[in-house]
């Protein structure tokens, strides 16, 4: 049996599909979804959204949002998210070796810099995690 997915970012819907099964990147850890799961509303981290169909894995790197499950309808909403397929695994390795750089030559007393260069970091990573998940 599947169920819909949608993923929707604030100037576009990145996935409206039928799907067998989810895996979201919650911020208790990774969530499995199937068919008639109870309701729920969730908190998701930057990270890798898997989804099955026709026994094939896709991947979308979210940047973080929420997930309603509800009636058989996965609804993510996010602060932005890019389908795996469009990125490019070089640009995404170069990204995060950018950011881990970035990182390093924070100084300990900025703090706030420091938040922005580890979430910058994050990003990078789910990038990259996206185009291997699959």
């Amino acid at each position: 049996m599947s169920f819909t997915v949608k993923v929707i970012s604030p100037d576009q819907t990145v996935l409206d599909e039928s799907t067998e099964e989810v895996i979201l990147p919650s911020t208790t850890g990774q969530l499995g979804i199937l068919t008639d799961h109870a309701p729920l509303l969730t908190a998701l981290e930057i990270g890798v959204l898997r989804y099955r169909k026709d026994n094939s894995w896709q991947a979308i790197a979210l940047m973080g949002g929420f997930a309603e499950i509800e009636d058989n309808e996965v609804t993510v909403l996010v602060n932005s998210a890019v389908l795996a397929s469009a990125i490019d695994p070089a640009i995404a390795k170069q990204d995060l070796t950018a950011a881990e750089q970035a990182l390093s030559k924070i100084k300990p007393e900025d703090k706030q810099g420091k938040m922005q260069a580890e979430t910058n970091l994050r990003r990078a990573k789910a990038k990259l995690q996206a185009t291997i998940a699959i």
